[in-house]
Order: structure tokens, then sequence, then C-alpha cells
């Protein structure tokens, strides 16, 4: 599926600002988002659940409108050009798109169909989308009957009947098994190869980390860091110490020990486990052990680390222990 790939931007977002409103209380979902996308690249879009990214992806999708701010797609503003907008991408929701009473090949054609493409040709570009994904012995088969990665694919390729410029992909590999997330992560870069620009959202740190040559993450409304991959974990100096606790109980004391520890900084917690960021990690390792085992804190396991993505995020989007019991 070769396409030209254009220099710039394929998405630009200018100011976006966005306040759902309830009867007892305003939402601030957006607070002033920038961003850009290069045409031909995968970026990542990262943040916790109500950062703004799903409200980020409507607006650029044409599902909702901004308060106020400027955003373009495939050069087309998303405001004032909505229906060249439409055309110009490709979007995979969260949720399944499909009809699960028809066909494989059924729910192609139609996507295609509903795209304006004639029949013969949206015929023809179902057969190509089938076999591209290994999905041909299956497309006369209901979708319903499919597993759930196959599934994924018919949803993947159906935003790709009437080959779009920019293809927007909303936690794609949620819920999906190990085997079929890979196949999905090769094909996402097979398209980004083809010269497809994608925005991905995901809580998969992994996923953005082996996909994306940019990262956007968001928390607040805001844009709180950008940067590739390597370049953000490149600016956190020193080591980092993951500590998995026997006792998810143990958690509020380890805390308490670790936090009045020389030479610990930037601790978090990440559902059972304690992360720290420390000058070097073979020198501290022994102090934070022998920290946790004074305060009676058992340990499931310890580990020493260059900085990961995981350390990038917990950094800039992540809450500490102590601001977690605060709330």
């Amino acid at each position: 599926m070769p396409r030209t790939t254009r220099s710039g931007p394929a998405i630009t977002v200018a100011g976006l600002t966005k306040t759902y409103r309830t009867r007892d209380r305003e939402v601030r979902a957006l607070d002033g988002i920038d961003l850009e996308v290069e045409a031909g690249t995968v970026m990542g879009l990262l943040g916790p659940n109500g950062a703004g990214k799903s409200t980020t992806v409507k607006i650029l999708t044409t599902l909702a409108r901004a308060d106020s701010g400027t955003a373009t797609v495939a050069g087309h503003d998303v405001a004032r050009e909505a229906a060249a907008v439409r055309r110009a991408i490709g979007y995979v929701s969260q949720k399944p798109g499909f009809d699960p009473i028809g066909t494989g090949k059924e729910n192609l054609v139609l996507a295609g169909r509903v795209y304006g493409m004639p029949a013969r040709g949206a015929r023809a570009r179902a057969d190509e989308l089938l076999e591209r994904f290994g999905l041909t012995e299956a497309g006369r088969r209901l979708a319903r009957t499919w597993s759930g990665g196959m599934q994924r694919k018919l949803d993947v390729a159906m935003s790709l009947m009437h080959r779009p410029q920019v293809l927007f992909l909303d936690e794609p590999t949620t819920g999906l098994d190990p085997q079929a997330r890979a196949d999905m992560w090769a094909e996402i870069e097979r398209l980004a190869a083809d010269g497809l620009t994608v925005l991905l959202t995901t809580h998969y740190l992994e996923e953005a980390d082996h996909l994306a040559q940019q990262l956007v993450i968001v928390d607040q409304g805001r844009v709180v860091v950008s940067g590739t991959p390597d370049g953000l974990k490149r600016s956190l100096s020193g080591d980092a110490i993951s500590v998995s606790l026997a006792e998810r109980d143990d958690l509020p004391r380890a805390y308490g020990a670790l936090a009045g520890l020389d030479g610990v900084t930037e601790l978090a917690r990440d559902l059972d486990t304690l992360r720290a960021r420390v000058d070097d990690g073979a020198l501290a390792l022994p102090r934070v052990m022998g920290t946790l085992d004074a305060a009676g804190v058992r340990l499931a396991a310890v580990t020493v680390s260059r900085p990961s993505l995981d350390d990038v995020y917990l950094r800039y989007a992540g809450r500490t222990f102590a601001a977690e019991v605060a709330a």
C-alpha cells in the first residue's frame, strides 16, 4: 500500500481547550494542548486516565469540538473542514466497530461504500486487505466467530479501506493476548513503513517505546513533556531502583522508610511496587534493602536498572504515594 510521504506536520494542535459541564460542576478536560505530528511517523500519546488523551483524539477526528484553539489534520482545519478531515483519516476506537453478524468481507465492503467507493473497487480493496492481514480464509465467516486478535485486525483493516493519510489508533491492543499484540505491533510497523502517519494512544509503555518515534505525555489537560523515547530516557540521570513488596499493606511503611533515606529521590508508587531514583544503584541498593528490612517490610523482588520509559512516565505523570494518600 505505497503512499507518497510529504514533509512537515500531518497533525498540528495549538492551544486546544475543552470543558465538560455537568449539572453541578465543570471538568477542564483540555487546558491548552499543543503538539505536532510529522507526516509518516508514529506518535504515542500517553497519560493517566482523565489526562485528556481521548478528548484530544475526539477533537482531531471531528467527534467533538474544542472550546478554543486550532487543530489541523492532513492540512484541513478540524472545525471548518470536518468533512475533508474525515475523508483523510482512519479511526480505530477502543470499542469494536465491526458488525458481528456480517462476514469479514461484508464489513470491509460496507466501510468502503460509506466512504463513497464504487462496489467493485470496495470488493477488490476488501480482498487486498484480507490478504494483507492474513484473514483471507476467515473472510466469509461471521465476524462474531473470529478471535479477539482477528477482530481487532478487522477494525484496523476497515479504517484503511479508503487509503487514509492519517490513522488514529485508540488503545489498539487492549485485551489482546501476547501473540495477538505482537501481530498488531508488526502490522503498525508495516503501516508506518508505508508512510502512513499514526497517532497512537496506549497505556502500554512498552508498546509506545517499541512503536513510536515521538512521544507526548499529557496530564490534567496539558502536555507535560515530549520527545523521542530514547531522548526522554536519557534526560533522567542516575539509576532506578524498583522494589516489589510481598504485602501491599506494607506500602505506607516502606514509603516512609525510603522517603527519609539519603540519596533516594522521586519516590513513587506503582501498584505494589515502589520506584526510586538514585545516583548510583550499586551503592544505594544495600542501604535500601537494609532500611526496608529494619522497618519489617518483606520484599518480593528488587531490581536496579538504567532509566526506562516507565521512569519517565512516573516522573511527569505518575503520582507519589504521599499524594495518593492525601487525596
